[in-house]
């Protein structure tokens, strides 16, 4: 991808073929990743099913990338343009696809996990999984007690002994289907994963990388879709 056209964790105003955007970097939270192996999926549809990543394990920060898109640029809509989690610091030099497949998001949200700390943190029987987890998280995302907007939320699995988490967010303009990147410094080392999410830019697709065996199936989707209509 063309970083002229690459906008996650960047402030200010950009240019382009809608008009100018103003962006801002918002920090979500920690995620704890003790595996390496990022999931990124729709965390209220298909967690525990989603796109894989592999980055070091540790703690690393989460970041929105928010876009104005109001026509006169005064913080009246901003939507999430991209969710990203940051491994180093550092300018990049390359961005390409990080994953063999796209996030398919069927609730309006898109999130990150430990891809092994889901089996664990979460009730065994999946068929609850609505009504004692995600029911709450809905609530805290977009009914909160206190009133206040939040474009995304940092959240414990609820069985969860080391504090493993999910952090997810508004996914852009709603349903679909996104795009996962990485970017790298001009050494080659990692510095972020990045969910692209058709706000800012757009692009024609890239390349993606071959699809491993575990990747090769895609997530299930569609279980939530008449409850979150945008």
């Amino acid at each position: 991808m063309d970083l002229q056209h690459f906008h996650a964790l960047r402030s200010g105003v950009v240019e382009t073929d809608e008009g100018p955007r103003t962006l801002t970097v918002q920090p979500l939270g920690v995620l704890r990743l003790p595996s390496g192996r990022l999931e990124v999926s729709d965390s209220l549809v298909n967690l525990g099913e989603g796109v894989l990543v592999d980055v070091p394990g540790g703690d690393h920060p989460v970041a929105m990338t928010l876009a104005d898109v109001s026509d006169a640029q005064d913080g009246s809509h901003v939507r999430v343009a991209y969710l990203s989690l940051v491994l180093a610091e550092g300018e990049p030099a390359v961005v390409e696809r990080a994953a063999a497949r796209d996030v398919p998001v069927d609730a309006g949200v898109v999130g990150f996990v430990d891809a092994e700390s889901v089996e664990r943190g979460m009730p065994e029987d999946r068929s609850t999984w609505y009504d004692e987890v995600f029911d709450g998280w809905i609530e805290l995302l977009h009914y909160p007690d206190d009133g206040v907007h939040r474009d995304g939320i940092d959240v414990v699995l609820p069985r969860a002994t080391a504090g493993e988490n999910v952090v997810l967010s508004s996914a852009g303009w709603g349903d679909g289907v996104y795009r996962v990147w990485r970017t790298l410094a001009a050494d080659g080392s990692l510095l972020g994963v990045h969910v692209d999410l058709d706000v800012v830019d757009v692009q024609e697709d890239e390349p993606v990388p071959p699809a491993s065996p575990e990747e090769s199936a895609p997530a299930t989707v569609g279980l939530l879709r008449r409850l979150f209509r945008r």
